[in-house]
């Protein structure tokens, strides 16, 4: 079965969508009118993507865990405790959060596609501020790979660690190879295997790894890639202080394996107390909404299949967490840099997560699911002169919220067809009435129908999710209630009592993100 490239992914492709043309949305975008006359303000850019990252941070109200200087920026910025990825997988999430549409509108639902097979005149978040006289630069894992890295996005050549020293006409070259070669082999791949790829499970088929799964090196930060990340990207911080920039900066931990220098695992002194939180499935939830945690039994020390064992867990979720505090670490040296130079005073600092990841909770590890665990990501913004600072906002904010957000703050025109919302508006009323829900959406091979998605839609009290296949209509659902039950026990969505409550969610979902717009960006109905 093959689709034609320019129909719909699947019948409800224009879930997103609903009665709302892009072009209407362009022209609806901005909810601050006075704010396009005003003269553009001087500021830069930081934003700083972490892979994997969990809520579990010290201003996300962890206690165990020691993070210090993501905590001190919360404390000078805004902190959104509500904030999702629109898929809980890497590369598809930073193309939404780089490109500002969701997975539907760039088809990339897995770790090989580039968006611009499918959308080759779109303009990327740096790309938009590289034509509005930004230098523009990326350091580490920003985009999901060197090979999947857009060149037109950059003013100057990405550096990942291993590269030579950046702006080197050698590095330059490199780019330039990979950009040739991605554009003139991979962006022409048949819709067949396209199709395949969807209802593929991330990371199936891998051949096991002979590495374990964890390690703590007695070694400096600077001898693993993400201390050469920071170090670089703070040397171009340093040389770039006279001019107007936009850098993207991506940190590769805690993504697995769970490596990082012995100090951080220091931290965590004992496993002692460490626990996988509810670890058994939803209970009426369909089994195809799970996956058998392929990414993390690729590593040597993890049962092939199977639950993974207490000690080994906790060995896990130790190391998860040293590894954010090593991010921590590297994250505060960039602060550090732009309190040294002087650049504290204009630049916007932006740290989120790719996507969240499950550590045991639900019977699961890592990401790639529609769940709470692997879906909410932490965000945490500051912005120059902001009111509020160190406030905490719990309006529902989304991955493709990024660059509408940044556009607006730095005076920069947003293109026409971004699918996110500016939450300019949160940083002056952090709890001021906002979107009444928010979408994420994850591709399945489901048993008897083949590739299929679920499409969730997360409000402040339910997630509720919608399974279909490629070319089939509904098959199941799930419904969870966080106020009544907030850890994802039981998907309520067949009891006889929630009919009403699922027609109405149901219907909710089918209107999209663009019925569920903020009341600065356009009118809305009732909230749930």
């Amino acid at each position: 079965m093959a689709l034609k490239q320019t129909q719909p992914l699947t019948r409800r492709k224009f879930l997103y969508h609903s009665g709302l043309p892009l072009v209407a949305l362009a022209e609806h975008s901005n909810g601050f009118g006075a704010q396009k006359s005003s003269p553009r303000p001087n500021l830069n850019v930081l934003l700083i993507l972490v892979d994997d990252l969990r809520t579990e941070l010290g201003c996300f109200g962890s206690s165990q865990m020691s993070t210090p200087h993501i905590d001190r920026l919360a404390d000078s910025g805004t902190t959104f405790l509500k904030s999702y990825c629109q898929q809980a997988e890497s590369s598809p999430s930073r193309t939404s959060i780089l490109t500002g549409l969701r997975p539907d509108t760039t088809r990339v639902f897995d770790q090989q596609t580039h968006f611009r097979q499918f959308i080759p005149n779109a303009v990327t978040l740096p790309q938009q501020f590289r034509q509005h006289g930004y230098q523009t630069a990326a350091f580490g894992k920003v985009f999901q790979s060197p090979l999947l890295d857009d060149r037109p996005s950059w003013s100057i050549a990405s550096w990942v660690p291993g590269s030579p020293a950046w702006r080197s006409p050698e590095n330059e070259r490199l780019v330039q190879d990979n950009w040739e070669q991605l554009r003139n082999n991979n962006w022409a791949s048949d819709n067949g295997q396209y199709v395949n790829s969807i209802g593929s499970s991330a990371n199936s088929g891998q051949l096991r790894s002979v590495i374990k799964s964890w390690n703590n090196p007695d070694v400096e930060d600077q001898a693993l890639p993400d201390g050469q990340t920071a170090r670089t990207a703070a040397a171009a911080l340093a040389s770039l202080q006279d001019e107007r920039f936009f850098l993207a900066v991506g940190f590769q931990k805690p993504h697995l394996p769970f490596v990082a220098p012995k100090r951080f695992f220091d931290l965590y002194p004992s496993n002692a107390g460490i626990n996988p939180d509810f670890a058994e499935p939803p209970r009426d939830a369909p089994l195809f909404a799970l996956h058998q945690s392929d990414e993390i039994r690729n590593y040597m020390d993890i049962p092939e299949e199977g639950s993974i064992p207490g000690d080994k867990a906790r060995e896990l979720i130790r190391a998860y967490r040293a590894c954010v505090s090593y991010t921590d670490a590297q994250i505060g040296l960039l602060l550090d840099t732009l309190a040294d130079t002087g650049l504290v005073s204009n630049t916007i600092v932006v740290v989120i997560g790719d996507n969240g990841s499950h550590l045991g909770e639900l019977g699961l590890w890592n990401k790639n699911s529609n769940y709470e665990a692997a879906t909410h990501t932490p965000l945490i913004v500051r912005a120059p002169q902001q009111k509020n600072s160190g406030r905490k906002s719990r309006a529902l904010t989304e991955s493709v919220d990024i660059y509408p957000t940044l556009c607006d703050l730095c005076g920069i025109p947003r293109p026409e067809g971004l699918e996110g919302s500016s939450y300019r508006a949160l940083f002056d009323d952090p709890v001021r009435l906002w979107k009444r829900a928010v979408f994420s959406q994850h591709p399945r091979d489901i048993p008897g129908v083949g590739p299929g998605m679920g499409y969730s839609m997360r409000t402040s009290r339910y997630r509720y999710t919608e399974w279909s296949g490629l070319d089939s209509p509904y098959i199941t659902s799930e419904l969870y209630d966080y106020r009544n039950s907030p850890h994802e026990l039981r998907n309520i969505a067949n009891k006889p009592e929630n009919v009403s409550l699922v027609n109405g969610l149901s219907q909710m979902l089918r209107e999209g993100w663009g019925g569920s717009l903020p009341p600065t960006e356009l009118p809305y109905t009732s909230r749930v």
